[in-house]
């Protein structure tokens, strides 16, 4: 299995925009993409984490996780205008 935690930033103003799009975004995902196990963004309420979405991924195995990247670039042009520049990104492997 692979499990992806991927952290964003929302622009100012932009965080209510950006719930509704991934409460609309997410069921397509988990829908079109079987290996997909968890696909779950999250906010962090308070402090300067008030603008960041944590995105808990996780996929069946490597073609899985291939297959939602191919997917990303339309995800991305949905969500981008209201993302500000770059990701934290992190691939993580089970241990048990």
């Amino acid at each position: 299995m692979v499990t992806i935690i991927a952290t964003v930033e929302v622009k100012d103003g932009k965080m209510e925009e950006a719930i509704k799009l991934l409460k609309e975004i997410v069921p397509k995902i988990k829908s079109s993409e079987p290996g997909t196990l968890e696909y779950i963004p999250h906010t962090i309420k308070g402090g300067k984490f008030k603008n960041t979405i944590i995105f808990y991924e996780k996929y069946e195995n490597e073609e899985a996780f291939k297959t939602h990247r191919g997917n990303q670039a339309k995800i991305a042009a949905e969500l981008a205008p209201l993302m500000k520049p770059g990701m934290d990104l992190k691939t993580c492997f089970e241990i048990v």
